[in-house]
């Protein structure tokens, strides 16, 4: 599967954020990272279900929103109707994890789990024929900037072996967490094949060359 780039939109400028969004999407990334942090499973508040939904109205991207909330059954249903095309929540959350995507799926929306750095690879093993995307943290959620942890690195080629090993060929394995030309090329090469990135992305000189550079 060919490398895809998911900009994180926290890095983007909210004053100009459909400019922005627009700017990275025509720069070659081929889908639009969303976190949405409700302060009580992470340490911070990020956007919600209107941005979202405005978002929507003005950008034919493929939204990839990653819900880092306490209870994301109870919200899954809502961010697919305002426009995600892949909804992907915490395995650590406090919501039965085969209810959560049976949700997510009868929207016809693709399904995504995430792990924590501190989650063995092996707790996701059981759902990765029930999911569409596996996202691993390479940091700890909350917020954008944060140094990259190489812990990622094994986590990513543990996943990528067992779904190969279970001949899961499409699963997405997503990486999140200071990736760069460096890390993102580390990372690839353990399996990744969806790299999340933010301030590399949106803070480029040039960001078609920054896209470039983490399909490379």
């Amino acid at each position: 599967m060919k490398t895809k780039v998911s900009p994180s939109i926290l890095s983007a400028d909210f004053a100009y954020l459909a400019q922005d969004c627009k700017k990275v999407m025509d720069a070659g990334a081929d889908m639009l990272h969303i976190d949405v942090m409700d302060g009580s499973f992470v340490p911070n508040i990020s956007l919600g279900l209107p941005v979202v939904k405005s978002l929507r109205k003005a950008s034919d991207a493929f939204f990839d929103v990653h819900l880092m909330i306490d209870k994301p059954h109870l919200y899954a249903k809502a961010f697919c109707d305002a426009g995600a095309d892949l909804v992907s929540f915490h395995l650590e959350s406090d919501s039965d994890v085969m209810e959560t995507i049976n949700i997510i799926k009868a929207c016809g929306k693709q399904a995504g789990i995430v792990i924590k750095p501190g989650t063995p690879s092996a707790e996701v093993y059981p759902y990765l024929d029930k999911v569409d995307l596996v996202l691993v943290m390479s940091v700890e959620p909350g917020f954008g900037g944060q140094k990259f942890m190489p812990v990622a690195v094994d986590k990513i080629a543990r996943i990528h072996g067992k779904a190969k090993e279970m001949g899961l060929d499409n699963l997405m394995i997503e990486v999140d967490g200071g990736i760069n030309e460096q890390t993102g090329a580390m990372c690839r090469l353990a399996g990744a094949n969806v790299l999340v990135a933010g301030s590399y992305v949106f803070g480029a000189e040039d960001v078609a060359d920054a896209i470039s550079k983490l399909k490379a």
